[in-house]
């Protein structure tokens, strides 16, 4: 039997005292607790990634075969994140609520992984995701903006993100309701995952 792979990505912009943070590795604990994964990959996407740029387009829109050693250079960050969302099989996003969106760096993540023909494809019927059988939780969490209210544009942005890919398992967990004194937050996890 395969060992199941974890992925977990943190975006914000604090550490101590990120609530998003902490509750998500409460998340990952829970998980790899219940035999979910024992691997984990980590990706702290805070301190910036690159942006797509004319460079990148261009690389990423030459078919693969006719990408010169320049191009492919360009796409291989890029490439690196596919690969470990493609070796995933539990995505956990982490991602408190800026401006009433997700953090630019997160954007940024979003933009190197929706590529045409790794993680998405064009069909007669329009486009098909390519990361199927994939569970994906967002532990999200805002200062004044409520999960899931019309104000929240990002909850929604990352399930349509996650669904245009094909990952359609998506769970939210609002991570202000999260009691993090105690063991509370073990049984609550539990019960929002269950």
């Amino acid at each position: 039997m395969r060992i199941k792979k974890l992925l977990q990505i943190n975006s914000s912009g604090r550490y101590d005292d990120s609530i998003t943070r902490q509750v998500s590795d409460r998340v990952v604990q829970y998980l790899q607790s219940q035999g979910v994964s024992k691997e984990r990959v980590s990706r702290d996407v805070a301190p910036g990634l690159p942006l797509v740029n004319e460079a990148w387009i261009n690389a990423n829109f030459t078919a693969a075969n006719d990408r010169t050693a320049e191009q492919e250079k360009v796409l291989d960050f890029s490439n690196a994140l596919v690969d470990e969302l493609e070796n995933t099989d539990y995505l956990v996003i982490a991602s408190p609520i800026y401006n009433f969106n997700i953090p630019a760096s997160l954007k940024a993540w979003v933009d190197l992984i929706a590529r045409v023909g790794r993680t998405f494809r064009y069909t007669e019927n329009g486009p098909e995701g390519m990361m199927e059988n994939k569970k994906a939780i967002l532990v999200m969490a805002s200062g004044g903006v409520p999960i899931g209210s019309e104000m929240d544009m990002a909850t929604p942005y990352l399930k349509h993100v996650l669904g245009f890919i094909g990952i359609r398992d998506v769970t939210v967990v609002d991570a202000n309701t999260i009691d993090l004194s105690g063991d509370y937050s073990a049984s609550q996890i539990a019960a929002i995952l269950a």
